[in-house]
């Protein structure tokens, strides 16, 4: 057996363009959103990936006719044929979850998995639950999977979310589309994917305002017609080039993404030193001689990503002064601290708290991917350290990054594929 890792030899300043791929996380409620019609839908603009190809997976199982190429995904489910969602397919992805409410409005009942996914902390999904319970449904778990029946139909209602969780607003949002009375969510989640995903279903004939604002109204329909809709940028990827390009002493340009998305990760750039030139759809980045420490804070948006956390402190790992970080959304988003330790950064952690001392040089270490975002923060670390790191578990970027390899090669980083033997296979002898 073998398994693939990634080399890189840092050293090299990144430099040229890069456009930004659709973003995954607008894509997957959207292709959710799609069981709630029998009609055709088109979604334009997707990224390839893994999380992407387990979807059209689960869509084809509960009866979907999903065509995907050239960044266009065309799906038709004309009748739902199962109703469940198993969960070889949810632990793989957390958000597959989400495909609850769907079913349960379309079919009047549901059974799914309880959900996996990265282990960066807990993300009940009684939320979602409570949510659903409001609406009608009556729910159970055993062994391990939700069950949720609505025996008289699902019903309008007001939904006061404890926290602005993006997966719960996307969710309920999608069951409430198909409810033909009133729903309000208050303390919703502000993104743009959910902006994004009121307006698909508006475009499917469901009646919404409030999106983008901590209360979104929704007045649904017996029956939604097909849509079409075109995937905004990822802003984490944007984030995430941004940073490469910074920590590397680069000069990089990113398009096709909504500049007012990533405005929190910009200011951190430019607090950092580095100058930023934007417009609505383009950000050019020169970083300094030296980046400057900053500290920030994660938050729901506008403020700054919990996803974006761990790119930006393995920016400020050589930068000079101390940053302090702290993360508010999830407790155990710090577990990427220790590989960093691997590159001789110096940070230590307290609580949901860290201090990021900026050192002036980082060494290669082989290094894991612990989740999506921490194995992007380790190719980040891996660019500009000195010497070759070896980075495993690079499976999670082919979960959240459409072609990140060929990206970085295009920008001049040398960094490739590499195959090895699985470090769980035994050799025997005497």
């Amino acid at each position: 057996m073998s398994e693939q890792t990634l080399k890189i030899t840092g050293g090299c300043k990144l430099s040229g363009i890069v456009d930004i791929s659709g973003a995954k996380n607008s894509a997957l409620p959207l292709l959710f959103a799609t069981v709630l019609s029998s009609g055709k839908c088109v979604l334009d603009n997707v990224p390839v990936l893994e999380d992407i190809e387990k979807t059209l997976q689960l869509l084809g199982d509960i009866g979907a006719i999903c065509s995907f190429q050239n960044g266009r995904i065309e799906t038709e489910l004309r009748e739902v044929i199962c109703s469940e969602a198993p969960y070889s397919l949810v632990k793989a992805m957390r958000a597959s979850f989400w495909v609850l409410g769907p079913l349960l409005a379309r079919c009047g009942q549901a059974s799914v998995a309880l959900p996996g996914g990265d282990a960066i902390g807990t993300r009940p999904v009684d939320i979602h639950l409570d949510g659903l319970h409001k609406l009608g449904a009556k729910i159970t778990t055993e062994h391990g999977v939700v069950n949720a029946i609505a025996p008289k139909g699902l019903h309008g209602g007001t939904i006061h979310l404890p926290f602005p969780s993006v997966g719960a607003t996307h969710h309920l949002l999608l069951t409430a589309a198909l409810i033909d009375d009133d729903v309000e969510i208050h303390g919703a989640a502000r993104e743009p994917e959910v902006v994004e995903l009121a307006t698909f279903l508006e475009r499917m004939g469901a009646k919404i305002s409030g999106a983008g604002t901590s209360t979104i109204r929704i007045h649904g329909a017996t029956s939604l017609q097909g849509a079409e809709i075109r995937v905004i940028g990822d802003r984490i990827e944007a984030a995430t080039y941004l940073a490469a390009a910074a920590i590397t002493g680069g000069k990089i340009t990113i398009r096709n993404i909504e500049v007012e998305s990533i405005a929190s990760t910009i200011e951190v750039l430019t607090a950092s030193g580095c100058s930023c030139i934007t417009s609505p759809s383009t950000v050019i980045v020169r970083a300094p001689e030296k980046l400057s420490s900053v500290s920030f804070s994660t938050a729901p948006y506008p403020g700054l990503a919990t996803d974006v956390q761990p790119i930006l402190m393995a920016m400020m790992t050589k930068a000079q002064g101390i940053a302090e970080i702290e993360e508010t959304i999830f407790e155990n988003r710090f577990g990427h601290v220790a590989e960093f330790r691997r590159f001789g950064a110096d940070i230590t952690v307290c609580g949901r708290n860290a201090t990021v001392r900026g050192v002036n040089l980082l060494s290669a270490a082989p290094v894991q991917g612990l989740d999506i975002r921490a194995a992007a923060a380790m190719v980040i670390m891996g660019l500009a350290a000195d010497g070759e790191t070896v980075v495993e578990d690079i499976f999670h970027l082919h979960r959240g990054y459409d072609s990140m390899i060929a990206k970085l090669r295009s920008l001049g980083a040398n960094i490739h594929l590499s195959n090895r033997k699985s470090r769980y296979e035994l050799v025997v002898g005497c």
